[in-house]
């Protein structure tokens, strides 16, 4: 299994694989001395270790989960009540808001996560992530298949927003989902071999 440590676990950086094979477990830090560093630190700083290691023991104690699930759960539950369609139920480390059902005029493949998140973005700074077509539709052999769902995730950075915040967040989407029959479809101008999403570039249709 692989983990990325830069939500929960409160790393600025890094993450880890686990194996339960030793041979490929050998051969991977073999490989890693040769690319990253020594298999105690992998290419991480100190300071970065011991940030994973405190945050690994904070981010499994009641009283932080409790406060990570109620403060998603706030965000989630205040746009399901102003109608904004979201994923249900809420989770704990993001809102995903269904932009298929919210730009219902915008095609699959003109993108409407890319558009709903493009629009956030201009009208409250609010920075979120398409997760549809725009990251899942383009096929090995170079086709366009819709994703089966067009979502735009609303990740929460732990212990970093107040209430303030949040309730900031809320009034921009409920504002730009009033807006919603009104914005365009996206098409890609440029587009990278892999990862497209990442670094793909887009330009409103009409």
């Amino acid at each position: 299994m692989t983990m990325s440590a830069k939500k929960d676990p409160f790393g600025n950086i890094g993450g880890w694989l686990a194996l339960n094979d030793d041979d490929v477990a050998e051969s991977c830090r073999n490989v890693l001395i040769l690319t990253e560093g020594f298999p105690t630190y992998g290419g991480l700083a100190g300071r970065d270790l011991e940030a994973l290691a405190q945050g690994l023991k904070e981010a499994v104690h009641p009283d932080y989960l409790r406060y990570r699930i109620r403060s998603t759960a706030y965000l989630g539950n205040a746009l399901d009540a102003a109608g904004v369609p979201v994923v249900k139920p809420i989770g704990g480390h993001a809102v995903y808001i269904d932009a298929k059902a919210l730009l219902s005029h915008v095609p699959s493949l003109h993108y409407p996560g890319q558009s709903l998140a493009i629009a956030l973005y201009q009208a409250g700074g609010i920075r979120s992530c398409e997760i549809g077509s725009v990251m899942f539709a383009r096929q090995p052999d170079g086709t366009e298949v819709p994703a089966a769902m067009e979502l735009v995730r609303l990740a929460i950075p732990r212990r970093t927003y107040t209430q303030s915040h949040v309730d900031y967040v809320i009034e921009v989407v409920t504002s730009v989902a009033k807006e919603a029959p009104s914005l365009p479809g996206y098409r890609m101008t440029y587009e990278p071999q892999s990862l497209r999403h990442f670094t793909a570039r887009f330009e409103p249709i009409g």
